[in-house]
């Protein structure tokens, strides 16, 4: 394993050579698309930044997650990078056809890459692997003691097992049939997903679904996670539902898949500014059914609603083609090496500042002010609260968390390390 990740990742992504032109048709020349990269490492420098402020009770606004339904712009980090995961897989599956390789080994490079995704998300999850702190019911824990409550109360599913489930899923299910096809099995899903959450009752409600979505506990997806996974391994924040559980990450798929018709669609051979138009216009009537849905099923990142992911489908192509009439439209590039450098290298980013916060969050105690406090509340303690507003103080501790990784990364892009699955 060498070192770029986030499911198939293609450094610079190229669309396909377009067939010879006829004389009275001006010439496709084959295209780098800058943009794809920067807009892939701006939602992942995004996703580091609402990952990371100073204090989790000062934090402006536009930078938290809504409460339940709704949205704020952290609400589309998420699925902006899975509708980026799912324009690079199908670049990354084209390129491999187009090199001659056969049907099986494109499935088991897809089941490879997912899996180690998972994985490295179950890693990061279990991450020092044993419990530190006090543990219920323990006074005197020992070393295995903490090894064994660790494991017992995993977080098994995350954001990355979630990418890997749903860049699995959206692949497979894309790799052997038509455009039509394709888009009824995304149809299904969601109006599926609709249905299930809305018309089943809840066995442990009685009721059905459409009267139990205002509260995080009550819906079907809750209860599944409950059941199947069990409250010990759901996440710590929840307690009673996971944000990235089992049911919600069917409709991910079809974020998935959104970004595998926007990458088709981008590889056209068409005019550069008739595809930019086309995004422009999807986007714009993508967000309009999302809106519209949202009044019988309302936009809900945490259950990962149909309306959501219309909604964010369409906000990803409205920013996309953005992204492309400035870079590659325009050649305003001067602002993309640091969202360039993010986008080459996103696996590393999100693993090496998981690890990072986890430590400096959590685990490791420094004294300060009197008592033992986590190295992240020192920094931020003496280096920011001490002369800053709250909330000032807290982004700007994310923004230095983002520059000390977009540090990190410029190391590693110099050197061309690049993490590979």
């Amino acid at each position: 394993m060498s070192a770029t990740v986030a499911p198939p990742v293609e450094r610079r992504p190229q669309a396909p050579t377009p067939p010879a032109p006829s004389p009275s048709a001006p010439a496709v020349t084959r295209e780098r698309l800058l943009s794809l990269d920067v807009f892939r490492g701006m939602t992942v420098a995004g996703m580091l930044l609402v990952n990371n402020p100073g204090s989790w009770a000062s934090i402006y606004a536009p930078l938290e997650h809504a409460q339940w339904h709704g949205w704020t712009p952290t609400d589309l980090i998420f699925p902006f990078f899975l509708f980026i995961v799912g324009i690079t897989t199908h670049l990354s599956l084209s390129t491999r056809r187009a090199r001659g390789d056969d049907e099986g080994t494109i499935v088991r490079q897809i089941l490879r890459r997912g899996a180690l995704i998972f994985l490295f998300g179950l890693v990061l999850s279990a991450f020092p692997f044993f419990q530190w702190g006090s543990i219920p019911e323990l006074a005197d824990p020992t070393f295995l003691d903490r090894v064994v409550y660790r494991l017992d109360h995993l977080r098994i599913l995350g954001v990355l097992q979630r990418i890997g489930i749903a860049y699995t899923g959206a692949a497979l299910l894309t790799l052997r049939t038509s455009l039509k096809q394709q888009v009824a099995i995304l149809a299904a899903i969601l109006c599926g997903y609709w249905l299930a959450m809305t018309v089943i009752p809840v066995p442990d409600q009685g009721l059905p679904g459409a009267v139990l979505l205002d509260d995080p506990s009550t819906p079907l997806s809750a209860w599944l996670d409950r059941t199947i996974l069990g409250e010990n391994h759901l996440w710590i924040g929840g307690k009673t539902w996971d944000p990235e559980g089992l049911l919600s990450t069917v409709p991910a798929i079809g974020t998935v898949m959104l970004g595998l018709f926007a990458g088709r669609w981008i590889g056209q051979p068409r005019p550069f500014f008739e595809r930019l138009a086309g995004l422009f216009a999807v986007g714009a009537i993508g967000m309009v059914l999302g809106l519209m849905w949202s009044w019988v099923f309302p936009i809900n990142k945490n259950l990962w609603t149909s309306s959501y992911v219309v909604f964010t489908g369409g906000m990803a192509c409205v920013a996309l083609a953005t992204c492309m009439w400035v870079i590659d439209g325009h050649k305003v590039r001067w602002w993309t090496t640091p969202f360039v450098i993010y986008g080459v290298n996103p696996m590393i980013a999100f693993l090496g500042s998981g690890l990072m916060a986890r430590l400096i969050y959590s685990i490791i105690k420094v004294p300060y002010g009197g008592k033992e406090v986590s190295l992240q509340s020192a920094i931020y303690q003496a280096l920011y609260a001490s002369w800053l507003s709250p909330h000032n103080a807290s982004l700007l501790f994310a923004v230095s968390f983002v520059l000390v990784w977009l540090g990190i990364l410029t190391v590693l892009y110099r050197k061309n390390i690049v993490l590979k699955v």
